[in-house]
């Protein structure tokens, strides 16, 4: 049996909101699925993720098969990085604790510059749509000749 990690949708129509879910391939998009691991809702700036991390690491390291978007959210959020430096640990290379450190050094790092998008976000929203003219003013409307007349 195949298991996917794909994104089941939800929400009404043009708006978007899916369940990130454990599920067969054979299982239609909306159908059965067999664990829920967190959500997706791609309409907020920048979209909200919710994601069970060692649920979504349990899964992959039983050989469930990531979708294409949910690749993307998982790396995003840092499961399969984590995964990365859990096999840098079977492969004697660094010890646990080097391992995490490292993956709280790159969380860190990654929550500040998604609080700097969040911010970059809700500061372009309160500016408002338009910016001014440059100068002050709408530059005025030349009339223009209709080119039959000498």
């Amino acid at each position: 049996m195949s298991v996917k990690i794909r994104l089941q949708r939800h929400g009404s129509k043009k708006r978007p909101f899916y369940f990130i879910v454990v599920a067969d391939a054979r299982a239609p998009r909306d159908g059965k699925f067999i664990q829920k691991l967190g959500t997706y809702n791609p309409l907020t700036m920048p979209a909200t993720i919710q994601l069970d991390r060692q649920r979504a690491l349990d899964w992959l390291n039983k050989g469930a098969q990531p979708t294409d978007t949910v690749r993307r959210i998982l790396s995003f959020k840092g499961v399969l990085y984590l995964k990365h430096l859990l096999r840098g640990v079977t492969l004697n290379l660094f010890d646990e604790a080097t391992a995490m450190e490292k993956f709280q050094k790159w969380f860190s790092e990654h929550e500040a510059q998604i609080k700097k998008r969040q911010e970059d976000a809700m500061r372009n929203r309160r500016g408002g749509g338009r910016r001014p003219h440059q100068g002050g003013r709408r530059p005025e409307r030349r009339a223009e000749s209709s080119g039959g007349e000498s």
